[in-house]
């Protein structure tokens, strides 16, 4: 079973946070190395401190004690004891001379209570911190805010370009928070080791869990592995290039040993073939003419073909083509999947599809009965147009002249004046006589 929080690699708390595995501690031996200094821990792996630890004082790795430093008392977790911290010491090159400080006893419940509180003063106060430094018009960014465990001393950590003045930026915090104030300047990577975050890779950040030296990281690293020089990709949570290009340049840089030197461009007959894409660690090289009449047409080679071609190129000679230098790869056989007929497992009834093609005659035959309709009703529209008129004087053809002694013909009274004369002779009929005088 893991230890720390015990929630077996779903640790939210950090608590993994640039750890060192005590693995002394789990074994059942006496260490007679023990020169009475212990690592202490603070904020979950933010900052870590070498104690002294006094005869009377039984604590060991993995217990909470209280301690004291130059401002007052903090309290931490034991990450190390015994002979393992004169490892560590020797490699963060600390001497045993230069440790003054010492355990004063083991942490209580209240001493943690305390310290829970210290840290949930810590996000409020960040939060104003960096309102009162912009109000200032100060080039600098606030990273992280640390309360000692006496809630007597706040450290603030910063990141700039350059050299800010924070004199007065001091005097706002000390009369805001009314704590000892110090300021402590970090670059990118290490605000992104105290802040923490998940990489792209889905694991927590390197600066966070383990790694504690930061070397320089450049373009180069990209090249030599071959990949695109994108700085959006290429970019980590700091703003920097990622400190993982560095873990296998080494294996990178070894394999390309093998590999022919200007070996970009190769002459043929056919035309000048350049070199686009390279298979590291399969030793394929990739090329493509130039000048091709087939354009996206790509040739294989074996790093020891394109040796061949360039030695041919220094003598002199050009080979016919580079099709001769292919390496012929072998493509797996396709497996032929079979294919059942679904006649047999899934067939509708008779009398289903005969409904179908019914309903679909019905529907062809309703469209094609209303479209008729429809052709019918627009004809007697027309011959309805024509018929008045013709009775309103108006005809298509020319009219002939009537002769002088013909009698002329009375039009008839058309529909709307029977109608009306009619209901005047009704509305005289039933209208009531006068009264003589």
């Amino acid at each position: 079973m893991p230890l720390g929080c015990r929630q077996n690699g779903n640790c939210n708390s950090g608590c993994n946070r640039l750890n060192t595995f005590d693995w002394l501690s789990l074994q059942d031996i006496t260490d007679v190395r023990d020169d009475g200094i212990v690592e202490i821990s603070f904020h979950n792996g933010m900052r870590k401190g070498f104690y002294l630890r006094p005869a009377k004082v039984e604590a060991f790795t993995g217990d909470w004690v209280v301690v004291e430093t130059d401002t007052g008392r903090d309290i931490g977790c034991i990450t190390l004891s015994g002979e393992l911290v004169g490892l560590q010491m020797r490699k963060k090159k600390v001497s045993p001379e230069r440790v003054k400080h010492k355990i004063i006893r083991k942490a209580s419940e209240r001493d943690r209570e305390i310290l829970q509180e210290a840290r949930d003063l810590e996000k409020p106060t960040l939060v104003k911190a960096r309102v009162i430094a912009r109000s200032l018009g100060l080039e600098m960014k606030i990273g992280a805010v640390e309360y000692q465990a006496d809630k007597r001393k706040a450290t603030f950590y910063y990141t700039a370009d350059g050299r800010v003045d924070f004199r007065e930026l001091i005097r706002h915090y000390a009369r805001e928070f009314r704590v000892k104030i110090e300021m402590r300047q970090i670059g990118s990577r290490q605000e992104a080791g105290l802040i923490g975050g998940i990489g792209v890779c889905g694991r927590e950040l390197c600066c966070s869990t383990w790694l504690t030296s930061f070397k320089s990281v450049t373009t180069a690293a990209a090249r030599y592995q071959n990949l695109a020089i994108n700085q959006a990709k290429l970019s980590g949570q700091c703003g920097r290039l990622k400190c993982c290009l560095n873990y296998e340049l080494d294996t990178y840089m070894e394999a390309l040993k093998d590999f022919p030197k200007n070996a970009d461009k190769l002459k043929t007959k056919q035309g000048i073939a350049v070199l686009f894409k390279m298979d590291i660690f399969e030793g394929l090289m990739y090329y493509s003419y130039a000048n091709s009449k087939v354009p996206g047409q790509i040739y294989t080679l074996p790093i020891e073909r394109v040796r061949e071609i360039k030695e041919m190129n220094k003598a002199g000679e050009l080979p016919e083509d580079l099709m001769a230098y292919v390496l012929e790869i072998e493509e797996p056989e396709e497996e032929e999947i079979g294919f059942d007929s679904v006649n047999e497992v899934v067939e509708l009834p008779m009398e289903e599809r005969r409904k179908k093609r019914r309903r679909s005659k019905g529907r062809k035959k309703q469209s094609r009965q209303a479209g008729d309709k429809q052709q019918d009703k627009q004809k007697q529209n027309n011959k309805n147009r024509r018929n008045r008129g013709k009775k309103s004087g108006k005809s298509d053809g020319p009219q002939k002249r009537s002769d002088a002694n013909e009698p002329k013909k009375t039009d008839k009274p058309s529909g709307k004046s029977k109608k009306r004369s009619n209901r005047n002779r009704r509305n005289r009929r039933n209208k009531p006589p006068k009264d003589k005088k």
